[in-house]
């Protein structure tokens, strides 16, 4: 398929999430998505830092001899995720509180590595730019539609602000609070797309 904007995105986002098509970058899924400020923030940091060291990869792929290329690219990683790990430290330090130590686990998400591997390596920056975005847009939907479940159903709240009449209807769940419930809410999404994506295939033959 020709590495347009349009279809790296289509790609990158729906048909070939990592998250539900190859279950990766679940550690974030499970640790941050009881809330959604929470997950916002991860989410962000994950797209810039996806994006960013797409980028400089596919510029420095000529330059990188191959015996050291995943060395360099984890240490490319690394320097945008201290970058990210700063910037949410300054702007809300709270936030930084309950994710800090998730987001030094940005380094070792799957999905950033995987990219850069084999795409930012093998191809120009401007697709390598996209395929990075597709790729951190697509890891976000993912956790933003289980924070979006979680966060009511757990604390009764939606960005920390209490749901309209909470004292009358809602009843906590405690399981999603805890980390099994991001593991039932990320396996039902899973299997709700995948069965999209085969309906889908099964449509176009």
């Amino acid at each position: 398929m020709i590495n347009t904007p349009g279809n790296i995105m289509k790609q990158g986002v729906f048909s070939e999430n990592a998250v539900y098509r190859q279950v990766l970058g679940i550690c974030s899924a499970l640790a941050v998505t009881n809330l959604l400020a929470n997950t916002l923030f991860m989410c962000v940091g994950v797209i810039f830092t996806t994006v960013m060291s797409n980028v400089t990869v596919s510029v420095l792929r000529n330059h990188i001899p191959k015996r050291v290329r995943m060395i360099t690219q984890v240490l490319i990683i690394a320097s945008y995720v201290m970058m990210v790990d700063i910037v949410i430290k300054a702007v809300s330090p709270d936030i930084h509180r309950f994710i800090g130590p998730y987001v030094g686990l940005i380094i070792t998400n799957c999905i950033i590595m995987g990219r850069a591997e084999a795409f930012a390596s093998q191809n120009k920056p401007w697709p390598s730019f996209w395929d990075g975005l597709a790729a951190g847009l697509g890891y976000s939907l993912v956790l933003i539609a289980i924070a979006l479940i979680r966060e009511p159903l757990g604390f009764g709240t939606i960005m920390g602000y209490e749901l309209p009449g909470k004292d009358i209807w809602w009843y906590q769940w405690t399981i999603m609070v805890m980390p099994p419930g991001a593991f039932f809410m990320l396996g039902i999404l899973t299997w709700i797309a995948r069965a999209r994506l085969v309906k889908n295939k099964t449509l176009e033959n």
